[in-house]
C-alpha cells in the first residue's frame, strides 16, 4: 500500500478485475468475476421470514439459475432485481461472486457487496456436462 493512500490522502488505486472460469471455483470462496450465459431459471416459491409481521414484508423473489462458460455450469442462487436480469438465454456479468454451500453442494450467490449486470451475448457455448453443483462436498475438520 502506498504512504499516501496509507495516510488517507488518496484513495487505493482500484484492481483491475480478474475473470475467473465456472471450473476454477471452490468451495468457501469469494470475491469472483465471471462472464456466464443462462442455461435455465427456475423461481423458488417465496416464504416470508418466521417472525416477521405478514403485512409489511412480501417475500424476497429467488430463482435458481442454472448459469455457466465454456467450462462448466453451476447453480447461481438470484434475488429480487437479479431475477429480472438473469433470464434463460441471457448473458451476464457477475462481480464479487461467492461460493455458498448448500446441501453439501456449491451455489454460487451475489449479495448486497456485488453486482449482476447483464453483458453483450457472449460467443462461447455452454459446456452443460460439467455441472459443478452435482459435486458433493464432504465437510471435514482438518487437526492443526
Amino acid at each position: 500500500m502506498s504512504t499516501a493512500a496509507a495516510q488517507g490522502g488518496e484513495k487505493p488505486a482500484l484492481r483491475k478485475p480478474v475473470f475467473v472460469k465456472v471450473d476454477q471455483l471452490k468451495p468457501g470462496t469469494n470475491g469472483h468475476t465471471l462472464v456466464v450465459k443462462v442455461v435455465s431459471a427456475n423461481p423458488v416459491p417465496g416464504r416470508t421470514r418466521p417472525g416477521a409481521p405478514a403485512s409489511s414484508s412480501r417475500p424476497p423473489r429467488i430463482a435458481e439459475c442454472l448459469v455457466g462458460d465454456e467450462t462448466g455450469t453451476i447453480i447461481f442462487t438470484a434475488r429480487n432485481d437479479q431475477v429480472d436480469v438473469l433470464k434463460p438465454g441471457a448473458t451476464a456479468i457477475l462481480r464479487n461472486a461467492k461460493i455458498d454451500m448448500f446441501k453439501c453442494s456449491m451455489r454460487l450467490a451475489v449479495d448486497k457487496w456485488g453486482r449482476v449486470e447483464a453483458a453483450e451475448p457472449a460467443s462461447f457455448t455452454v459446456k452443460e456436462d460439467n455441472n459443478l453443483s452435482q459435486v458433493e462436498y464432504e465437510l471435514v475438520n482438518v487437526a492443526e
